[in-house]
């Protein structure tokens, strides 16, 4: 009696109908099939990328946020240093004033000659250039936020408080005023207004009577 080695010769179990070949297919792994384990990687990564994300929009905001503290820093140097620099300018202007008096005094009398006519308009140049503007006309109506008056008086012609005289001009850097205008003002003279008024009224009047009889009489 021959011996048979168990397991050489045994095949697998193969319903009725089927073909030897399906049940090789049916014991062979399918083909394509991932493990059971990538599943769970996948949605680690993707757990990962959003953190990343998450990190890198934190991180662009901060980025944002110190540009703008930086832009406004500029700014706000570039401001001050601009201030800095126009109350310098004016402080070393101010000084100069009674300088630039003397020189207009010196002028209005005819004394402004030779060298120092020269020296005298070299400084007004480089004060103008600095931005120094001189201010104060006779005729102009008073503004106290210009003018300082120092002397008053009254006067038939004029319609509103006026600056008749200039006793010492103002100046002003920009729309900085650095000195005001020392001036004489008048006001109209009292009752003045009112006579006019009464005058004028007359005179309409006496244009309508002429008016309603058909004009002034012809000689």
């Amino acid at each position: 009696m021959t011996e048979e080695t168990p397991g050489f010769d045994e095949k697998p179990d193969v319903p009725s109908g089927a073909t030897p070949d399906d049940a090789e297919s049916k014991a062979a792994p399918e083909k394509g099939a991932a493990p059971a384990g990538d599943g769970n990687e996948n949605v680690g990564l993707v757990a990962q990328l959003d953190q990343v994300r998450t990190a890198l929009n934190e991180r662009t905001l901060d980025l944002q946020r110190l540009q703008a503290e930086y832009q406004n820093y500029r700014r706000r140097v570039e401001r001050d240093r601009i201030t800095v620099k126009e109350i310098a300018v004016a402080n070393l202007l101010t000084e100069l004033l009674p300088v630039l008096d003397d020189i207009g005094r010196a002028r209005e009398h005819g004394e402004l000659v030779g060298g120092f006519k020269s020296v005298g308009e070299s400084l007004e140049t480089v004060a103008a250039k600095m931005g120094l503007q001189q201010f104060g006309k006779e005729g102009e109506p008073f503004d106290p936020t210009i003018h300082e008056a120092l002397m008053h008086s009254y006067a038939p012609d004029v319609t509103e408080t006026t600056c008749v005289a200039i006793l010492q001009p103002g100046y002003r850097i920009g729309e900085r005023t650095i000195r005001p205008a020392r001036v004489a003002v008048a006001e109209p003279q009292p009752g003045a207004q009112t006579v006019k008024a009464e005058a004028e009224d007359k005179t309409e009047a006496k244009k309508a009577d002429d008016k309603e009889n058909g004009g002034p009489d012809e000689g």
